[in-house]
Formats: structure tokens, C-alpha cells, sequence
């Protein structure tokens, strides 16, 4: 069965607004998680933001590693 031009530009277009709507529903959703874990104070994201300025190899961490709390 042969489909026409029509209909594989009328699917194709249908195809790429589906994609288009996953994918902003996927980083909407990132966002506001984001959003949701800075606001209830589970993570602190404002602190990585220091990371752009201050970088260096002599800088203290920002987390303790996960393994040494375990002790």
C-alpha cells in the first residue's frame, strides 16, 4: 500500500508536534522539580551556582562524600 505525499507530510507533521510537546513536557517537568526541591529546602542549588566563579583545585567541596557518611 502506497501512501501519497499528502499523507506522509499530514503523519510527518502530526510526528514532530507530538515530539515537540514530549519534550517540552519532559523539561517542564525537570524544571519545576527543580523548582519544587529548592523551594522545600531538599537541596540547595544556589550553592553550585558559586561553582562558576570560584572552581579552583583549592576550593572546598561542596558536598561530603556519600561512602565516608556511612561509617
Amino acid at each position: 500500500m502506497a501512501l501519497d505525499q499528502e499523507t506522509l507530510m499530514t503523519i510527518s507533521g502530526y510526528g514532530k508536534f507530538f515530539i515537540t510537546l514530549f519534550i517540552f513536557i519532559v523539561f517542564y517537568s525537570y524544571a519545576y522539580s527543580i523548582y519544587k526541591r529548592q523551594k522545600t529546602g531538599e537541596r540547595d542549588f544556589e550553592k553550585y551556582s558559586s561553582l562558576v566563579h570560584d572552581d579552583s583545585i583549592e576550593s572546598k567541596p561542596l558536598e561530603s562524600n556519600r561512602d565516608s557518611k556511612k561509617d
